[in-house]
């Protein structure tokens, strides 16, 4: 064989080797370019996944605090008008006639009488009058005398000889006793 027979025959076997090396190398890359293409869609799957869930995290935490804002909103404007009852109450009870304050005093003293048997009583100053006919007219009433007027929407402040022991029998001590009671109830009848 002469040199240029082993020339071409190393040049055959350089590029039978050449494309044997190509093709394995292509076969690499395709594997690798699939592998690549798979783990891109995982990924790409796994954040879309994760976008969603954050996505509907983000919209209730919003639904809850509007929801919450709402509800804050609604008990802030049925406490408004429970205290515009309660004041308004406050204030009917107050334009009574005086005949119904007289009474009460009456009635109220006869309760203070049963813890404090004699002492000084005080009124708001619209009742001074009635208060002092009510000691006048009955003698059981005998051990108390009127003090100073008080700023109080009616009823009476009683306190014992010596100011040991005092009763606050005031219309607003009963209301805020009857309103703390009933509150859920007439929370219940206005607003269901």
């Amino acid at each position: 064989m002469g040199l240029e027979a082993v020339v071409e025959d190393i040049r055959e076997k350089g590029k039978k080797e050449a494309e044997l090396i190509h093709a394995e190398s292509k076969q690499e890359t395709d594997q690798i370019i699939s592998a690549v293409d798979k783990r891109v869609k995982e990924i790409k799957l796994a954040a879309e996944t994760e976008s969603e869930k954050q996505t509907a995290h983000i919209i209730g935490q919003e639904a809850s605090a509007a929801n919450l804002l709402v509800k804050r909103e609604l008990l802030n404007t049925q406490k408004s008008l429970l205290d515009t009852v309660y004041e308004s109450t406050r204030g009917e009870i107050a334009r009574l006639p005086e005949s119904f304050h007289r009474e009460a005093i009456k009635k109220l003293l006869t309760e203070a009488k049963k813890e404090i048997p004699s002492g000084t009583i005080s009124c708001n100053a619209r009742d001074v009058g009635a208060a002092k006919a009510v000691i006048a007219e009955s003698a059981e009433f005998a051990g108390f005398r009127v003090g100073t007027p008080v700023d109080i929407d009616g009823g009476l402040l009683v306190e014992g000889e010596g100011g040991a022991l005092q009763i606050d029998y005031s219309y607003r001590t009963f209301l805020a006793k009857v309103w703390e009671s009933g509150l859920k109830d007439a929370s219940d009848i206005l607003f269901g």
